[in-house]
């Protein structure tokens, strides 16, 4: 199927403070940004698509819905059923704190009350749930042997058919009973919310005309069908940050970059991944909000710094900014919309990167006199100027950057100085080129649609499933047939929603016997254990600094993902036509070795080929770019900025 052949669709993306969508009708793209509606995010949906010309057939969406669920406590009443003698390892966990060197940094609280942790015997356990909403079921075996957990199941739909259940042995059949007990625990607490948005979502899609055929992003960077969305919320814990970590390995392809490092920096929060010849790092246990969910995920970093994180001083008389963010209301004060603290974005509309008297996303005009007001509010008690100000709470929040993509690389045993950072959201080419020069990072890669670079992510998504089960294997054992096994059930799970088969991928969780952390090694049957091995110890040396390559090995899980054809692939997207004077009246912006005069362009009039150099800045409807003195910006045929110093 050809791009021109595939069907209309309309992708929409919804972030702390903007939701964002992307139309195709097979030539063309068409985007739309509005502000995020955090009481029902499906009302901003609908308010996205009428932004957009398109008449779709399919809409793809990526969301927060379950991620905010679990952060603000707002999951349902829920029972947990186990093995008697475990029900209380949802609370001993494994027994670490959060904060080695914190006493006050406490755990987060546990999921199910323990008058709701149900024991042994469970034929009266029916009578026992007046008021829960939904029931995990974790037997300390159920990886092995689902029939006692679905027999259950059973005895309480009989009596409750109403409930949201939960089973290990469906949502994550691995060995290690407290992570797979409260990944469990986390699926059934988030099936009511997410089930009730997700029935709300196609209702009002159908009111105004959108199609109910809806594809969710999950946390792996696949789409689902909705229906198995709104049965395995855990998978779609991370939905919102993978579709920029897709498009962002798909614009690395297209300019021939191996090595990146992805940042997305919204109104809310930045999101950093590194990506790797072409597929972002996937982690097959992540935690969200304190909690170990053992599922696969594109491996995002998140911190709370975006351009609504707001600056405060602290008890010490420090400039300090974020977590605490504006959202999407109030906002930064320069909105307009009653928001009296400074945030991020105040501070680059009073150094000028931001148009003073600009119009955000086409329709927010831009006061530059609230900005001033919010910051002096801070000055006052720093003893500083507004302009020294706003330089400060921009150098806190690029540090708190600057560490987050350190975390994503060299924690992990990668080089950033190999790297590209590929920057979008509407903030992110703010940001882009003083992070990466700080880091030595190997340039700075600003896409096109860079504003809305998650919601066409999702165009550019596959169909995915992905799936686990524990093994216990050394050399000598089937470990093909055991691959093989997943990687078909794997593909029946991805046929089954509706998509064809592209392409299967096995993997095995490797360690040395006795290890108590494994690695993922990619194995297909037929390599044998051999280069199994050899994967193994290559690996292992390069994330952790050794290798024993005397000890014998053993595999302990099996993995497989399935993938399906995309919507449309970068190859696709149509060619970049200048629309539009290229210049536009240049501005002075304030940067720390003081004023400078900056050249200001139209992004949508610059030719593939043109260079810029820096002081600059670079507009867009939805996005800035912002060029220091030193830096060049070339544009590339895709209509990506190039930047190198």
């Amino acid at each position: 199927m050809s791009a021109n052949d595939a069907p209309a669709a309309l992708a929409i993306d919804v972030g702390g403070t903007f939701t964002d969508a992307v139309g195709w009708n097979g030539r063309t793209l068409r985007a739309g940004k509005v502000s995020s509606t955090p009481d029902d995010q499906s009302v901003g949906v609908v308010a996205a698509a009428e932004q957009v010309p398109v008449d779709p057939s399919l809409l793809l969406h990526g969301t927060t819905v379950a991620t905010n669920a679990l952060l603000e406590q707002r999951g349902a009443v829920t029972a947990l059923v186990t093995t008697p003698g475990f029900s209380d390892v949802i609370e001993i966990g494994r027994q670490d704190r959060p904060s080695l060197y914190d006493s006050f940094d406490d755990r987060a609280p546990a999921l199910v009350p323990r008058r709701l942790r149900f024991e042994g015997d469970t034929r009266d356990l029916p009578g026992e749930l007046s008021g829960v909403e939904a029931v995990a079921i974790s037997l300390l075996y159920g990886y092995e042997r689902s029939t006692e957990e679905r027999a259950i199941a059973e005895a309480i739909r009989v009596v409750r058919p109403d409930l949201a259940i939960s089973l290990s042995s469906d949502v994550v059949p691995e060995f290690r009973e407290y992570e797979r007990t409260i990944t469990t625990v986390l699926n059934a607490y988030l099936m009511p919310e997410t089930g009730r948005y997700l029935s709300r979502l196609v209702t009002r899609a159908e009111a105004v005309g959108l199609p109910p055929d809806i594809q969710v992003m999950r946390s792996s960077g696949g789409l689902i069908p909705i229906r198995q969305a709104a049965a395995l919320p855990a998978a779609i814990l991370l939905s919102g940050p993978a579709g920029g970590v897709v498009a962002a390995s798909a614009i690395g392809e297209a300019l021939g970059r191996s090595s990146l490092v992805s940042f997305d920096m919204g109104g809310t929060s930045t999101d950093v991944c590194r990506i790797e010849n072409g597929r972002p790092e996937v982690s097959y246990e992540r935690p969200v909000a304190g909690y170990p969910c053992r599922m696969p995920a594109v491996a995002v970093h998140t911190v709370g710094a975006g351009g609504g994180s707001v600056g405060w001083v602290d008890d010490g008389g420090s400039l300090r900014v974020g977590p605490r963010s504006a959202g999407a209301v109030p906002g930064p004060a320069c909105y307009g919309n009653g928001g009296r603290e400074p945030a991020v974005t105040d501070a680059n509309v009073a150094l000028g990167r931001i148009d003073p008297g600009g119009v955000l996303a086409g329709s927010l005009p831009l006061h530059s006199r609230l900005a001033a007001e919010s910051l002096q509010a801070i000055g006052d008690q720093l003893g500083m100027s507004v302009e020294a100000t706003a330089l400060g709470v921009v150098e806190v929040i690029e540090e708190v950057m600057a560490g987050a993509i350190r975390t994503v690389s060299i924690e992990q045993g990668a080089d950033p100085r190999r790297a590209a950072l590929v920057a979008f959201g509407g903030a992110g080419g703010l940001h882009a080129t003083a992070l990466a020069r700080k880091l030595g990072m190997a340039g700075a890669v600003i896409p096109p649609y860079s504003g809305v670079f998650s919601a066409l992510g999702l165009l550019l998504s596959p169909p995915r499933i992905d799936i686990g089960l524990s093994v216990h294997l050394a050399g000598g054992d089937d470990l093909d047939g055991a691959v093989a096994r997943v990687v078909a059930e794997s593909s029946a799970r991805l046929a089954d929603g509706g998509a064809d088969v592209e392409s299967t991928a096995g993997f095995a969780d490797v360690r040395y016997r006795g290890q108590s952390h494994e690695t993922t090694v990619p194995y297909a049957p037929g390599d044998g254990w051999p280069s199994l091995i050899e994967r193994f110890q290559r690996l292992h040396l390069e994330q952790n600094g050794f290798a024993r390559y005397e000890d014998p090995v053993e595999v302990v899980t099996v993995r497989a993902e399935s993938i399906g054809r995309p919507l449309i692939t970068w190859a696709d997207l149509p060619e970049v036509r200048p629309r539009g004077v290229a210049v536009r009246v240049g501005r002075t912006v304030l940067t720390g070795a003081g004023p400078v005069d900056a050249a200001v362009y139209n992004r949508a009039g610059l030719a593939p080929g043109a260079e810029i150099v820096g002081p600059a800045v670079v507009e867009e409807t939805d996005a800035t770019t912002y060029l220091a003195p030193g830096e060049r910006a070339r544009v590339h045929g895709s209509g990506t900025l190039e930047v190198e110093w």
